[in-house]
């Protein structure tokens, strides 16, 4: 606009708009002729001259659809180069399946619903054990690990102890400080740290730990949870 008011020159418009000048004419006379829709870039709206045929697209999809339906975008790329030898971009593959219908993008899915666990309803029935690894004594001491006896009826703190490390022999300590004083519970619930549960799926030792040896021992169940 100041251009044609012939406030600026058209190299100073170029310079601004980091343009050619020869540009800039063109702009100028599309701006004069047909106003700020002028500008806009005629090929919008018209289909890429880079896109692929629309018969490439249709067999990859049926390919899809017949071979790798439950597949995601990056998986059925490469199953489509490694035995169909059809070469695809990435992002473009994914657009054409989240149209068909064949992928949900990760920000429209529907979040998972996971039943509650109720809690039990005497008190000592399940206690709930965990570590919790801080610097408790705010830089006056080394960082070390809480474990944590709570009651599932009740949220109550049964027994804490401060050890180095989430260690098995800390754990059986604590157990046994607990049984002790509170007397056995019917069991106890607790995440997958390796101190409760054998990851490895090869282990010769029935999946269980030497701490789950213990609790077998004396008949106190171990629960380990999947969330």
């Amino acid at each position: 606009q100041d251009v044609c008011d012939k406030q600026i020159t058209g190299v100073e418009a170029a310079r601004r708009l980091n343009l050619s000048c020869r540009q800039v004419s063109r702009l100028v006379k599309r701006f004069t002729q047909f106003g700020a829709g002028g500008l806009l870039s005629q090929q919008r709206g018209v289909p890429s001259n880079h896109r692929y045929d629309d018969n490439h697209k249709l067999r990859i999809l049926n390919l899809i659809h017949e071979y790798y339906a439950d597949f995601g975008p990056t998986l059925a790329r490469e199953k489509l180069i490694e035995r169909h030898g059809l070469k695809i971009g990435l992002e473009t593959l994914r657009q054409w399946m989240i149209a068909d219908g064949l992928w949900v993008p990760h920000f429209k899915r529907k979040p998972c619903v996971y039943q509650p666990r109720y809690r039990r309803d005497c008190y000592g029935e399940l206690i709930q054990i965990d570590g919790s690894h801080h610097d408790w004594f705010e830089g006056r001491s080394d960082k070390c690990c809480l474990l944590v006896f709570i009651d599932d009826a009740t949220g109550k703190l049964m027994n804490l102890r401060f050890s180095e490390t989430e260690s098995a022999f800390d754990y059986m300590v604590t157990t046994r400080e607990y049984v002790e004083q509170h007397g056995k519970p019917t069991a106890f619930y607790s995440d997958r740290h390796a101190v409760f549960h054998v990851s490895k799926r090869d282990a010769k030792t029935n999946r269980m730990t030497q701490f789950g040896r213990v609790l077998h021992e004396l008949n106190i169940e171990l629960i380990c949870a999947n969330s």
